[in-house]
């Protein structure tokens, strides 16, 4: 999408990136996870901008050597429409750059969320399992995928 930039989270982008999380998941971040993960060394936090306009996020953490997919949530009105691509894109090429010996990345998603799961096996993301009950408000299954960082990295341009 035209005139969206990627960028870092900054603490002054919180309360918009909450209200992002409030429409986007039944069960949001509270506004300290997001504070949380700011002080994270180990985390990666973009925002998507159209403008002075944040509509979009997402969130990575490192632990030892895997990293995990915390969130990544873009407005409503603005979905299906490339920006989610754009910030997994951006953030799985600065974790590429900043942990050149990373495996491994991890993701779970709600099984009916088949826009999510296709945008997953876009980068390049695998089933690779299920955790029965994982989510509440209704309560569903999780998809859990992975993505090998050894592999052709198509993740990292998106086919």
């Amino acid at each position: 999408m035209a005139g969206i930039k990627i960028r870092k989270m900054l603490y002054a982008d919180i309360l918009e990136v909450h209200a992002i999380a409030k429409e986007s998941f039944t069960m949001p971040w509270q506004l300290n996870s997001f504070e949380y993960e700011l002080g994270n060394k180990d985390s990666i936090l973009n925002v998507a901008s159209l403008g002075k306009e944040i509509v979009g996020y997402v969130c990575l953490r490192t632990i030892v050597d895997v990293t995990h997919l915390m969130e990544i949530a873009v407005k409503p009105k603005l979905r299906q429409t490339g920006i989610g691509s754009l910030l997994l894109r951006a953030a799985l090429q600065e974790l590429r750059r900043i942990k050149q010996d990373l495996n491994l990345v991890t993701l779970e998603v709600r099984e009916s969320n088949i826009a999510a799961i296709k945008l997953y096996e876009k980068a390049g993301f695998k089933e690779i399992g299920r955790r029965k009950g994982y989510y509440k408000k209704p309560i569903e299954d999780a998809i859990i995928m992975d993505l090998d960082m050894n592999a052709d990295n198509s993740s990292l341009t998106f086919h």
